[in-house]
């Protein structure tokens, strides 16, 4: 599948910092990079929708792997021409026919505090300074040190932006990992399989966010998971609950295999009040 240039110069205006209504881009690609939190998806009132890209270098990432492309805006200008060889589109992709590759294997991993972990049996310490992450390549030789708990950040803005909601994880040592980038890779599961640290789970409050949780790793890894909720998930959902999220979901809360019982508390707010919660609402300016 190729990259049309209508889509390609749309999704350069979101990686330039622009907000376009969701009815600009109903492009099955837009739903994958919606799925995988490199496209936000702000809903205001009921029915208007703004989509935006919290992290750029994640779509560009996303881009280069799926299609070989290095330079988005050079590829839509290219397509602007009234004739375009195959020689110059190879010149901006992979290969003439465009296809789909794995560049880099791993994950990303972010912290606001040094943490302590093993590579290829050396020490090294994650700490990136604000406003950068780590990437992790050789993830099966990366060992962080048995107290320290892994936080799978769901989304792209808050794993952005975890500094300002390290005041959640105050009783415990945390390491963010992300869910990004996927692409199928499984890289990030292979490596909770093969660690033996506590899984903390931190994704949206809503039935698909639960759903990710149980059917992606709760099945996988077992008791070393959990799903982290606030202590005032309450009021929160009340405050700052989306109606639209759970009249979109509530299909999927059907759950007979859930042992928290802070989920099963928090499945039965989300069916009094009728709202779901995204997590970026817990990030603190």
């Amino acid at each position: 599948m190729a990259l049309s240039r209508a889509l390609a110069v749309k999704l350069l205006r979101l990686a330039e910092g622009e907000l376009l209504p969701a009815s600009m881009l109903q492009y099955p690609l837009v739903n994958e990079l919606v799925s995988e939190g490199i496209i936000a998806d702000r809903r205001h009132g009921r029915t208007r929708s703004l989509l935006s890209v919290p992290m750029p270098a994640a779509l560009h990432s996303f881009i280069l792997n799926r299609f070989g492309i290095a330079d988005l805006g050079a590829y839509a200008a290219l397509l602007a021409a009234e004739e375009v060889s195959r020689a110059a589109l190879t010149r901006h992709a992979s290969n003439s026919k465009v296809k789909r590759v794995k560049v880099f294997k791993g994950f990303l991993v972010n912290s606001y505090q040094p943490i302590k972990a093993l590579l290829d049996g050396n020490e090294i310490i994650i700490d990136p300074p604000a406003g950068t992450f780590q990437f992790i390549h050789n993830y099966e030789r990366f060992v962080p040190d048995a107290g320290i708990v892994i936080v799978n950040v769901e989304n792209s803005e808050n794993f952005s932006a975890i500094a300002k909601q390290k005041h959640m994880f105050s009783g415990i040592t945390p390491l963010f990992v992300s869910r990004y980038p996927q692409n199928g890779s499984g890289d990030l599961l292979r490596w909770l399989r093969g660690i033996s640290n506590p899984y903390l789970h931190f994704g949206d409050f809503d039935f698909a966010g639960i759903n990710i949780y149980l059917n992606e790793y709760k099945k996988v890894l077992g008791s070393r998971a959990t799903f982290f909720i606030p202590d005032d998930i309450e009021n929160l959902i009340k405050a700052y609950g989306n109606p639209d999220l759970y009249d979109r979901q509530k299909v999927m809360s059907g759950q007979s295999d859930i042992d928290q019982q802070e989920l099963l508390d928090l499945v039965e707010l989300l069916h009094r009040y009728r709202r779901g919660l995204e997590q970026e609402v817990l990030i603190w300016e």
